[in-house]
């Protein structure tokens, strides 16, 4: 998908306070998982669940066991109504700032849904814009939402399981870092492998302790981030 900076240049929130769900109504559920790495993407999902089709034990993400997560992800793509799961990498994140690439990202997994929503509902308390997306849909903040609604509870499964795929693939590529175990967080086995190895092309250069490692074969703080690069989509086809 082409990288479109100015999508996310602003912040858009809903004044729709009641929505009938009685009539036809499709809600997407919208939430993300690797804000807070310091390294790779960060990554949103968007889920439509289908309501004569309900998945029990759906919850917030970081709540469950890796094994559970992993089976509901199966259910989750298998009985959804629509499902799509997309990224901001690293350099858009640099560009962009972790908010507005997170939305970036929420974004692009709206645009994947083979069904187009008529109301979304998002993790947190700040929405993406929505007012140029190609059909029309209302949009909700819902703080504790991945708790509360099966749908964003449903997305942030989703947004999880693919992260973390994500980082156990690029821990063969970048060996050494730990990033199969600690998938990117900032913890005292990544800080002691960027002082040891500086840091990769897709470490998080606006996070000051990459800024600070550098990069392989570089002064602390010389390192140059690489350019933008095109954002992926995995959906249900």
């Amino acid at each position: 998908m082409p990288i479109h900076v100015m999508l996310v240049g602003s912040l858009w929130r809903s004044t729709v306070t009641q929505i009938d769900f009685t009539i036809r109504t499709l809600v997407a559920g919208v939430d993300e998982a690797g804000r807070g790495p310091l390294f790779g993407p960060v990554v949103a999902a968007a889920v439509i669940l289908d309501p004569v089709r309900p998945i029990d034990g759906i919850a917030d993400s970081k709540q469950l066991k890796p094994a559970e997560r992993e089976r509901l992800a199966v259910e989750i793509r298998a009985h959804s109504l629509a499902w799509a799961v997309a990224w901001a990498d690293a350099s858009e994140i640099d560009a962009l700032n972790i908010l507005q690439a997170t939305h970036l990202a929420m974004r692009r997994a709206l645009l994947g849904l083979r069904i187009a929503p008529t109301h979304v509902q998002v993790d947190g308390n700040r929405c993406p814009r929505i007012d140029d997306l190609p059909f029309a849909c209302s949009i909700e903040a819902v703080v504790r939402g991945d708790a509360l609604v099966p749908a964003i509870g449903a997305a942030s499964i989703l947004a999880k399981t693919e992260r973390d795929s994500m980082l156990v693939e690029l821990d063969r590529i970048y060996p050494g870092y730990g990033l199969a175990d600690h998938k990117g967080y900032p913890t005292p086995a990544h800080y002691a492998a960027l002082r040891r190895l500086g840091a990769t092309p897709l470490h998080r250069f606006s996070f000051a302790p990459v800024k600070s490692a550098g990069r392989p074969g570089t002064s602390p703080d010389n390192g140059t981030r690489q350019s933008n690069s095109d954002s992926g989509i995995a959906a249900d086809e």
